[in-house]
């Protein structure tokens, strides 16, 4: 990378601001602006992180954002927000890191793939941390070289709830995105990485939703649900996402392929989750499991960030691509993927889990 600075902007100040502290000390980008329409969020990103903006200019909306001298821009708003406010950067000369989802209708996607074709010269990047995890990283490399062989079945387990005793009914205000928006459409989490993993992409799918509720404050039972999908090259995903039940916090994965098999540990915390592999080309690992000592970082690494490092990661691969002119690692064509298949995995569930074409857009 050369001595080039990226002057970043930041719109939408939880998930945000938390990414944008861990940047501020990088050579190749400097926090430049941040923003947010509700007062407070500004208040408690500044006081959360002391010092860490106090040379950055502070905005109230977009269009006040995209004045200011800045050369790319962070999108980590409420998800409705996301493919608007990515037209009007890119219109505006900005570079783009979105947060996920990268859409949320069939139109979105056809939207959103127009506006980044029609400013070649720009980069938008979907922000999808859960692909730079160390062992999906891992796995990646082991699936490439033929360690597994052909993919069969994969399923991803994303679980985000806690004791229900917990809940608090200003928790959930209708218009946040856990109060309207069904959990199956938060898919990218699992199916991101896994798309990723494969190399495919995903063709049809059914979906179910339990018809138990479990949060009083919600008053809906589609906050689960589990959708199985079929990919262009014959593999079977099962993605299971749970925002209620009494489950805590994880994500699972496990990919069973024809000259092997692996799995996250589900016993012990993400954290520390090592893998459990089987190799047909390893003599005794179909009676006995070899582990990879690989968990959100590799063995060594320093714990840098939020999410075991992912967000940082994510964040300097979006400025290099910038700097360097190459191809973002989560370009439109792969966000769109791994976000298109739990909005028609939502329409399935709403017709008693039919199934339905996942077009190609």
């Amino acid at each position: 990378m050369t001595d080039k600075v990226v002057k970043l902007g930041v719109i939408g100040l939880g998930k945000g601001a938390y990414t944008a502290a861990e940047m501020v000390g990088e050579k190749s980008i400097k926090i430049t602006a941040i923003c947010d329409w509700n007062p407070k969020k500004i208040e408690e990103a500044l006081e959360r992180h002391k010092g860490k903006f106090d040379d950055a200019q502070i905005c109230h909306d977009i269009d006040e954002l995209l004045k200011t001298d800045i050369d790319a821009i962070y999108i980590a708003t409420d998800a409705v927000c996301h493919v608007p406010y990515v037209i009007k950067s890119l219109e505006a000369g900005k570079h783009v890191l979105s947060e996920i989802p990268a859409v949320n209708s069939i139109e979105e996607a056809r939207q959103l793939k127009a506006a980044v074709k029609a400013h070649p010269h720009l980069k938008y990047m979907t922000g999808e941390n859960c692909c730079y995890w160390a062992f999906i990283q891992a796995w990646k490399k082991m699936y490439e070289e033929g360690k597994f062989g052909e993919a069969i079945y994969v399923e991803g387990e994303y679980i985000h709830s806690k004791d229900y005793r917990e809940f608090k009914q200003e928790d959930f205000p209708p218009e946040h995105w856990r109060s309207y928006n069904p959990a199956i459409k938060y898919i990218t989490h699992q199916l991101g990485p896994i798309l990723q993993i494969l190399d495919d992409r995903c063709v049809s799918v059914s979906c179910m939703v339990p018809d138990i509720v479990y949060n009083p404050y919600t008053k809906r039972v589609n906050n689960n649900g589990v959708a199985i999908f079929k990919t262009a090259k014959g593999a079977v995903i099962r993605i299971f996402i749970c925002f209620d039940a009494y489950a805590g916090f994880d994500h699972n994965f496990a990919l069973y392929g024809t000259k092997g098999t692996i799995e996250t540990d589900k016993t012990k915390p993400l954290e520390e989750a090592h893998s459990f592999a089987r190799f047909s080309d390893i003599p005794g690992t179909i009676e006995e499991k070899v582990e990879i000592p690989v968990t959100l970082k590799f063995p060594g690494e320093a714990d840098d960030g939020g999410h075991g490092g992912a967000d940082k990661k994510m964040m300097l691969d979006f400025v290099k691509c910038i700097i360097e002119d190459t191809e973002p690692p989560i370009d439109v064509d792969l966000g769109i993927q791994m976000t298109i298949p739990g909005i028609i995995a939502a329409e399935s569930s709403d017709l008693g889990g039919a199934l339905l074409e996942i077009p190609e857009i």
